[in-house]
């Protein structure tokens, strides 16, 4: 028998959200269903009791999913069923994985998977809102250790006011869209983007969400006691630990480690100090009793040496590894128009951190198709960010981009984003890059992508800097210390990663991972503070390399010319079965792609050689310009008929040249007047109103002869012959009539 529990609350704007479990996936260590309007998240957890061997981490993965069934589509795909996680999954992935990860304890090491599944979807309802929720809901009602509950909330403001998971279309309308994730207690996950905001404003939307998060775990605690509390958690024991050699080996390394870190070497050097120290430490172990054993367990004693020393010498003398003081930025090189062939190009070097990047224009064609059940439609803007092995002096087979690429390229698209203008004709693609790494490459990435379109003559609307900021704190202390611009081994043995991307105005994005509780507003005021002046400060060393968008394109940059026509002359353009357009493409070698928007028309026309634009752009104005009475055309004889020829005066259009408007000259027949290919200019003298047709005359632009005299006027007959003088028509019964 199923043993159905739900729960319900109102998160205080009217939206209800509603909990489930009991019902669906009942063989999983946990399982719930979260429901909000039509949208419903399943959300499953399972966790091995035992951990691997050899395994000194949590192997978490955690993994979104929409199914197109939730949306009432069938995949396109080929073979019309989900495949792999597509780019927006994996980032709503990281998301959650990024708010659950640091509350499992430190010697859990049980695979660990959270599977999350859109199920059902209101359109209008953003699914990565809710799905932190439900997965810390899945976890709570299991036995796993886990330290939640954690939520996840989007922060907009709209007209200034700040709103708790804004719907599609207010997101629309907000100049902030973020997410923030933690528990009652703290912040632990920050993601968004925002139109330049300020420090204070940034630090009030993350006060605002934060106080939603509490109303959320508070929900999941009564819940879970509605089922009768908490399970108690499972025994484990994924460590073997030996607290007297962890003693001594920190007591023996640190010292050594200690002067190795106050020397304020490069990286390379300083990790080849540190596997001297270690090697040599490990020959004591020799031919000792569980030798390998005790290797194992003195590896992990000094790291666990490495992260007391740096973090003790950093607040005891303000001193960091490579000898920076707290707010000073490594030194910084700047390059453009590395690369002769690419569109656009820059290099951006700081410290021991490097990026290569490129900016391609493309045309509509270019345009990425999004193919997912809640993201479905084209992409004209794409930022690709790649992290080879060799960039860290490591090997590793290159099998394509993985989640953290994604995330980071992410994060970089959307701080760049914001400032290129939204009438930018062309598909733009960057790519980074990352050739030397040692901290902060994504915001390598940033600083590089503004100066690769400012190279390429985007007019994007103002430079864009980013930079990562750190934290070291002391448990049980008030002492900490704010990091700005931080190393690899900065972000991996301290407290924080918080990235702040934005302009000399104000924030554009931002990403900030947290591990620690206690985190504390003053901190975060001061990192954004800090990480404000390192902004401004990169904003200038970049503005010495390129300071304004090139006022011209390269000569072998694409060219990209937008024709707006009435939406009635789309097919003209287009021609039966694309005939007229793909004849554009071939006689002139350029792209051209229709659409319509709006009731519009809208032809764009993409080459890189300033003749075939010419000649396109030529074709498509011909094509759908309107005929005026009085111009002069130049035309070509389609048909001779007796009374005449039929001149082909635009594309697509023709005209009757009557014979009698061939030349000021009587001609009595077309017999050897004209050929069919001629070619010869006409002017058009006539529109009729009814049919439309048009009348040309050729006489019209040659001089009259001298002595003319205008003939007798003619009347034509129906379908354009002559005929004599009007005659009169006789009754012979009576009087004249007219007929």
């Amino acid at each position: 028998m199923l043993n159905i529990q739900k729960t319900q609350f109102d998160t205080g704007d009217g939206k209800i959200i509603e909990i489930e479990t009991g019902r669906l996936a009942r063989q999983a260590h946990g399982s719930c269903v979260l429901k909000v309007g039509k949208t419903m998240i399943l959300a499953t957890v399972v966790s091995n009791y035992d951990a691997r061997e050899g395994i000194d981490f949590l192997p978490l993965s955690v993994d979104y999913q929409e199914k197109f069934a939730a949306v009432g589509r069938i995949p396109g795909s080929f073979h019309r069923r989900e495949a792999k996680l597509t780019d927006y999954e994996v980032l709503i992935s990281r998301l959650v994985d990024r708010c659950l990860r640091p509350l499992f304890p430190e010697d859990y090491h049980g695979d660990t998977q959270v599977n999350l599944f859109l199920i059902s979807s209101d359109e209008n309802i953003l699914p990565d809102t809710y799905v932190g929720l439900a997965a810390s809901t899945a976890l709570m009602l299991t036995d796993i250790p886990f330290l939640g509950p954690i939520s996840e909330v989007r922060v907009g403001r709209i007209n200034g006011q700040f709103v708790i998971n804004p719907t599609k279309e207010e997101l629309e309308n907000s100049d902030i869209d973020m997410l923030v994730g933690g528990t009652a207690h703290d912040i632990n996950m920050v993601e968004g983007e925002m139109d330049e905001v300020s420090e204070a404003d940034f630090l009030e939307a993350l006060k605002f969400g934060h106080d939603a998060i509490k109303r959320h775990c508070a929900e999941q605690i009564k819940f879970v006691e509605m089922l009768g509390g908490r399970k108690a958690t499972r025994e484990y024991n994924h460590e073997t630990n030996n607290d007297e050699l962890r003693k001594q080996v920190i007591a023996d390394c640190s010292p050594e480690l200690r002067k190795v870190a106050e020397s304020g070497s490069a990286k390379s050097d300083r990790h080849e100090a540190f596997r001297a120290i270690l090697d040599q430490y490990l020959t004591r172990f020799e031919g000792v009793e569980d030798a390998d054993l005790k290797k194992s367990l003195v590896k992990k004693y000094f790291h666990e040496a490495e992260y007391h020393v740096m973090r003790d010498m950093i607040l005891e003398t303000g001193r960091r590894l490579d000898g920076r003081s707290s707010t000073q930025i490594r030194p910084i090189n700047c390059e453009v128009d590395y690369l002769p062939a690419a569109h656009g190009s820059s290099v951006f070097t700081r410290g021991e951190t490097q990026s290569l990047t490129s900016v391609t224009l493309g045309s509509k064609m270019d345009e990425q198709l999004l193919d997912a059940p809640m993201l479905y439609g084209y992409n004209r803007f794409m930022l690709h960010y790649n992290f080879p092995a060799f960039s860290t002096g490591e090997v590793r087979p290159n099998r394509g981009p993985g989640r953290r690429e994604i995330g980071h390229g992410n994060l970089a698209l959307r701080g760049i984003k914001k400032m290129v203008p939204n009438d930018v004709p062309y598909v733009l693609r960057i790519v980074s890059d990352i050739l030397e790494s040692n901290g902060s490459s994504s915001m390598a990435t940033v600083c590089a992508g503004s100066m690769a379109l400012m190279d390429a003559g985007i007019p994007i609307k103002k430079a864009v800097s980013g930079i990562a900021m750190g934290l070291i704190s002391k448990e049980g202390s008030d002492k900490y210390a704010i990091l700005s611009d931080i190393l690899g081994d900065e972000d991996h043995l301290g407290d924080m990663d918080f990235k702040v991307v934005g302009t000399t105005e104000g924030i554009t994005a931002c990403q900030m991972d947290i591990k620690i509780n206690g985190l504390k507003w003053d901190m975060v005021y001061q990192a954004l503070q800090q990480a404000r002046e390192g902004r401004l400060h990169i904003l200038g060393e970049m503005s010495k390399a390129i300071s304004a968008p090139r006022s011209e394109m390269k000569p072998h940059a694409p060219r990209v010319e937008v024709i707006e026509i009435e939406k009635e002359y789309i097919g003209a353009v287009i021609g039966p079965g694309g005939k007229v357009v793909q004849d554009i493409q071939a006689k002139s070698g350029a792209k051209v792609a229709i659409e319509e928007r709006d009731g519009k028309g809208f032809v764009e026309i993409f080459s890189s050689n300033g003749e075939a634009m010419r000649i396109a752009s030529g074709m498509v104005k011909a094509i759908v310009a309107v005929p005026e009475v009085g111009e002069t055309y130049h035309g070509t004889v389609k048909n001779i008929m007796d009374f005449g020829a039929f001149v082909e005066f635009m594309p697509g259009k023709d005209g009757l040249l009557h014979i009698s408007e061939i030349t000021w000259e009587r001609l009595g027949s077309m017999e050897g007047v004209l050929k069919e290919g001629d070619k010869l200019d006409v002017k058009l003298i006539e529109i009729d109103k009814k049919t439309g047709k048009f009348r040309l005359s050729r006489k019209a632009l040659l001089p009259k002869p001298e002595g003319y005299v205008e003939p007798a006027p003619r009347e034509r007959r129906e379908g354009g012959g002559d005929r004599g003088p009007r005659r009169e028509q006789r009754d012979d019964r009576g009087p004249r009539r007219d007929s």
